[in-house]
């Protein structure tokens, strides 16, 4: 795709304890803030921005993060990505990540909201060397539609590849296409309208955390279902179906502490959107 409407790039690199940006570039409608230290941590967020405001038809975007050897950053988008009808040509956003040895990413950005007619692919491809850590969440919004329908967009296809040392371990694919299927049946949504995942690799994301992670998840009142996968190679996948964006939120919030304490002492930034 010669013809991106976006391209962002950006390597960061530990500095004495401290993770500071190496290099930056971005073009066109996809644009980058400069970095926060969130309560004074050595650990900066970054925020993408959107100018435009949504993805239109036939919009393309690319991304690419690398980061050193014991690089620690968090990526977050400033608002939620709003995909608008696209009655020609899917939006597309492509994302590669390079994690070196020691190096840890929180890819965090805020809900996929498609509205009426929306079509939309995404691709996240993630290369980890072994001792690398990675966190990533997404969260699947239907957007208003004068009808008052939950499913009037038109598609949303959402891949995950993750290697580890070259090696293939996660490949998760989610497509929802609401005309054609049955999004209340068995194996699609089950009677919910949103739908989240939240995906652990790294070397202490082990079977004892995978135990906290479901007692924390299942102290959260609500209605809506969870399910919790250990791979066997460093990571877990979690996924919830719920009926608000507020309630997958609030699960994977959640989580997201019980890691941090975990493996860090501390906290999760809070990362301020308003």
């Amino acid at each position: 795709m010669p013809n991106w409407t976006g391209i962002l790039e950006l390597d960061a690199e530990d500095r004495q304890g401290k993770t500071v940006t190496k290099n930056v570039y971005f073009r066109g409608a996809f644009k980058i803030m400069r970095p926060v230290y969130h309560n004074q941590s050595n650990q900066p967020c970054y925020y993408l921005l959107n100018p435009g405001g949504g993805y239109l038809d036939g919009d393309t975007y690319r991304l690419r993060v690398t980061l050193d050897d014991h690089s620690k950053i968090t990526l977050t988008t400033q608002s939620a990505t709003k995909v608008y009808k696209t009655p020609l040509k899917h939006a597309y956003q492509e994302t590669e990540i390079y994690l070196k040895k020691g190096s840890y990413m929180e890819y965090l950005p805020d809900p996929l909201i498609a509205y009426k007619d929306a079509r939309y692919v995404q691709k996240n491809i993630i290369h980890m060397e072994r001792g690398a850590s990675f966190l990533y969440a997404d969260i699947l919004t239907p957007g208003w539609s004068p009808e008052g329908q939950h499913f009037s967009y038109h598609s949303l296809r959402l891949l995950n590849e993750i290697y580890l040392d070259d090696e293939l371990i996660v490949f998760d694919h989610i497509h929802l296409k609401p005309k054609e299927w049955p999004m209340n049946g068995i194996g699609f949504l089950e009677g919910y309208t949103h739908m989240g995942s939240f995906i652990i690799v790294g070397d202490q994301a082990s079977s004892g955390l995978l135990e906290q992670l479901y007692d924390v998840i299942d102290q959260e009142p609500g209605d809506y279902k969870a399910g919790l996968t250990n791979l066997f190679t460093k990571g877990i996948v979690i996924r919830v179906m719920a009926n608000s964006t507020q309630m997958i939120e609030r699960i994977f919030s959640a989580c997201h502490h019980l890691i941090s304490q975990e493996w860090h002492g501390k906290k999760p930034s809070f990362l301020r959107k308003y």
